[in-house]
Formats: C-alpha cells, structure tokens, sequence
C-alpha cells in the first residue's frame, strides 16, 4: 500500500523533530526542513505527495504572506502536490485566503494530535483519488481511441493461415512475449489483436504503438511519459504508452524501426517491469503483455549490428512469420469479398460481385502490398464501377502479373508506386528510403500512411 512521502517546512526545530516522530508511522517517508528556500530543489527532485507548511519565517512576522507565497510556488512547480498550511496566527481571513490560493487545508498551532495526523491523511487521500482519476481519465482516452479504430476481421481459408490461428490461441493464453513478422500490408496487426482478444488480458486495454512513427526526440516522452517541467514543453503531467497498458498489452509496431541508441532504454524498461517518467526519479511498476512486429530481418540486423540481441531475446519468446499474400491464394477471394460488402455499404452501392475475370486476375496478380493493397484495389473498384460485378478491367495495379512496371492513372499513384518500389529494394529501411526520394523521414512516413503503404 502507498503511504506516501510527506515534506514538513517549519523554522521550529523543536517543532520538526516533534512532527516526524508523530508522522513516521503515518507515512512512507517524512522529511523536514527549516529553510522554504530548500523546496523549489527538493520539490523537483523528491516526488512528495503532501506538504505540511508553516505560514511565517521571519522574526516578528505574522502576516501569514510568505505561506501563501511559498503556497504559490509550489503550485507552480507541483500541480498535482497537496499542501496543508501551518501557524500559530490563524484567523478566519487568513484560512479563506490559504484555501483561494489552492491550500488543501490549514492547520493552528498548538495542534491536536489526531485532528492533525487525520488531517494529514484525509488530505493525502485525496491526492491519490485525484491522481487515480487522472489515470483514469488518460487510460479512458487511449481506450476511446482505440475503439475508434477501425476493425477488420481476420479472414483465413489457407492451410497456412488456420495453422497460424490455431498457434495465436495456445500462445495468448500465456504472457509470452510475442514477436509477429511479415511483409508489408499482411496483417500484423490483426494477428497482435487476436492474440490480445483471446488472452486473460481481453477485458483491459491493448495499447498500440508505431515505433516508425515516433521521432526520436519524443520517444521517452510518449512511451514513459513526462512530469510537468521536464523540458520545454511539458506544460503537464503526461501519463506514458507504457503506464496506459498497464494490466493489457502494449503493441510495439515496426519494432526494427527503433534506432540503435534508444533499444537500451525499452530494454531496461522489459527487464525490471518499471518505467520511470521524464523529470521523475521514482519508477513505476508496470505489469503489460508485450507484443512486437516488423516488416524487417531482425535475425540481420542483429547481424549487421543495428539491432540488440539481448532485447531481440526479450521480445521474441514465441515468433510468428505471416506468409505474404501471393502464397496462400485461397484466401484473396473471401478477403476481397470482405472488403467489398464494407465499401459497397459505405459508398451506397448495389451489393457488387466480382465475376470469373476480375477472380481470375485477383488471385494471378502477387500483390507486393499484400492485403492493404487489395483492400485499396477493391474499394478504388467499388467507388468507380457502375455496374452490377466486378471484372478483370475495373482493377487496377501498380504492376502487372509478370512483374514488370506500369504506369495508369494519377500523379499520385505514380507517387505512391515510386515509394513502394524504393521500400522494396531498401528492404523497408525508412532513412534509406528517404534518403533516396530526396525526402525526410517524416513527411515519407506521412506518404506512406496516406497510400497505404
């Protein structure tokens, strides 16, 4: 159970050495100072949950103006701390002011005992619901967000696709770490949420991350959160990716895309189950089912010495390879007729077909983009058809069967087949591919969302 760290500020040493001996069972830690002007340090730096303040520190001052300036300070360092004032010049005017000025509560001296220590507790309660509900409120964020993604099914008629979902739901029964590979477009993610969905963790939240997406300047911020202050703009307290996925799983997305330089930080995070907030010294216990994928050769890179071999160990107990879509064809029919019965309803068509020749042609093209590229190719068919059925000519590719280039259509289908065909020989190396497109990283990784890719 957490009892809190309590600070105690009071130019009485007699009083100092009285309190902490009061408070010590009451709370985890107890620490007291004689000079306010030790708080703006110790505030920063030792992660108190209350502050018991005296009011007045100068000879023959009983105004009560230095509490609520230190009051003031401590608000603006510390948001989320509680402070109780403390004097022996109390009048109802000075405990009005302490309490406008944002003071949980206000304390005379001489104090009682029990009035004081239950004072002090009611009030450190009140902090943790405060923080809890905070919590709350982030995790009910990241959970509405999720919901709000959309959900496709996983559509398997393949031997080698009911084999894999027949491993997804011995494997989600346990906590293993699970490392999923693919190409491009085949469908990593659906397989990290069914492994969620049939896990002991299905009623809490799946937290899912793009590893490619994250620069990395706020990398530590986004998955360990921040403490208000931290950097320049960390204007509050923000709760990390990790800490949300407490209790659930965290998805790691394009794993292979996180630079050298940083794996040690998620590895430390994997060995001792904590995470530690930006501008924060105190490590918070994590409890998450940690699944990971990439498009990349991790066992290469770990070769060529871009990837870490011991956080390739933690994050691959179990590993499952998805075949790419050109090798189990019998499923690129019920997929495409799967995608076809959402964009029929979405764009307000008949209940369209596809005939002999649009089949014939889906499952003899090898669909370098796998099942995201033929998502796109049949709702790009539906917006355009007005006819009842599908046929070989109302599908467009950006190569023909045979494997060599062809150009129809926009400038931006041209864009997009330019940046697939640089992916492809880059083996989905992001910089590289920048680097060769004459763009930055951002703005590729910006392109590619906006295709699909």
């Amino acid at each position: 159970m957490n009892k809190g760290k309590l600070l105690i500020v009071d130019d009485n040493k007699s009083i100092l050495s009285a309190l902490e001996i009061l408070l010590t069972d009451d709370f985890a830690e107890v620490k007291t100072i004689a000079n306010p002007n030790q708080l703006p340090t110790l505030i920063e730096t030792g992660n108190f949950d209350l502050v018991l303040l005296d009011m007045n520190f100068s000879a023959g001052v009983n105004t009560g103006n230095e509490g609520i300036y230190w009051l003031s300070r401590i608000q603006e360092l510390r948001p989320d701390m509680e402070t109780v004032l403390f004097t022996a010049y109390g009048d109802v005017e000075l405990a009005v002011k302490a309490l406008k000025n944002g003071a949980a509560d206000f304390v005379l001296k001489p104090w009682d005992n029990e009035k004081l220590r239950a004072t002090l507790l009611s009030v450190f309660k009140l902090q943790q619901s405060k923080k809890e509900i905070k919590q709350l409120k982030q995790k009910e964020s990241a959970l509405k967000s999720e919901i709000n993604r959309d959900k496709h099914f996983i559509i398997a008629q393949s031997p080698q696709m009911l084999e894999i979902l027949n491993l997804v739901r011995k494997v989600a029964k346990t906590d293993a770490n699970v490392l999923i590979t693919g190409d491009n477009g085949t469908g990593k993610e659906l397989i990290a949420r069914e492994l969620h969905r049939h896990s002991k963790r299905a009623d809490e939240i799946m937290v899912s991350v793009d590893m490619g997406a994250i620069s990395e300047t706020l990398f530590e911020s986004e998955l360990f959160g921040h403490k208000k202050g931290a950097f320049t703009d960390a204007r509050e307290n923000r709760t990390g990716k990790i800490e949300n996925a407490s209790g659930g799983t965290l998805f790691l997305d394009e794993i292979g895309n996180l630079p050298l330089h940083l794996q040690p930080k998620l590895l430390s995070v994997l060995q001792n189950r904590t995470v530690t907030p930006i501008g924060s010294n105190q490590p918070l216990q994590i409890d998450i089912r940690l699944i990971c994928a990439t498009n990349r050769n991790i066992l290469q890179m770990v070769d060529e010495g871009t990837f870490r071999e011991d956080l390739l160990y933690r994050i691959n107990t179990i590993q499952i390879e998805i075949p790419p879509l050109r090798e189990r064809k019998k499923d690129i029919i019920a997929i495409a007729d799967y995608f076809l019965k959402i964009y029929c309803n979405k764009y307000r068509k008949n209940c369209l077909k596809i005939n002999e020749s649009g089949i014939q042609k889906l499952t003899e093209y090898q669909w370098p983009g796998n099942v995201r590229e033929l998502q796109h190719a049949i709702e790009k068919a539906a917006i355009l058809s007005d006819k009842n059925e599908l046929g070989a000519d109302d599908f467009f590719f950006s190569q023909t069967t045979n494997g060599s280039s062809t150009f129809e259509g926009t400038i931006e289908e041209m864009e997009r087949k330019m940046i697939s065909k640089v992916l492809q020989k880059s083996s989905s190396n992001l910089s590289a591919t920048a680097q060769q497109l004459g763009i930055t990283r951002q703005t590729l990784y910006n392109k590619m969302k906006k295709y699909n890719l």
